[in-house]
């Protein structure tokens, strides 16, 4: 599972899917996206990527699988 934040996010995605970033998801191959948050302000943004970072694996898949319980990659409806 990657996390980050983007100001442009099917721009980013769309990088990570091309494997144009090298780096984790290339490594583990991450190439869907399920799940985002938009933020006004890239202070909160920031501060919610360090606050999903720091929780546990379950606590991540929860937060997914509450809004994607299929885990389909929703790139395209962004």
């Amino acid at each position: 599972m990657y996390i980050g934040v983007a100001s442009n996010l099917k721009k980013r995605v769309f990088e990570h899917k091309s494997k144009f970033i090298k780096g984790f998801t290339a490594r583990y191959d991450i190439n869907k996206l399920v799940y985002y948050e938009i933020y006004s302000d890239p202070e909160n943004a920031i501060l919610r990527e360090k606050r999903l970072k720091g929780s546990s694996r379950a606590r991540k898949n929860q937060l997914v699988e509450s809004v994607n319980p299929g885990w389909l990659d929703i790139y395209d409806h962004i």
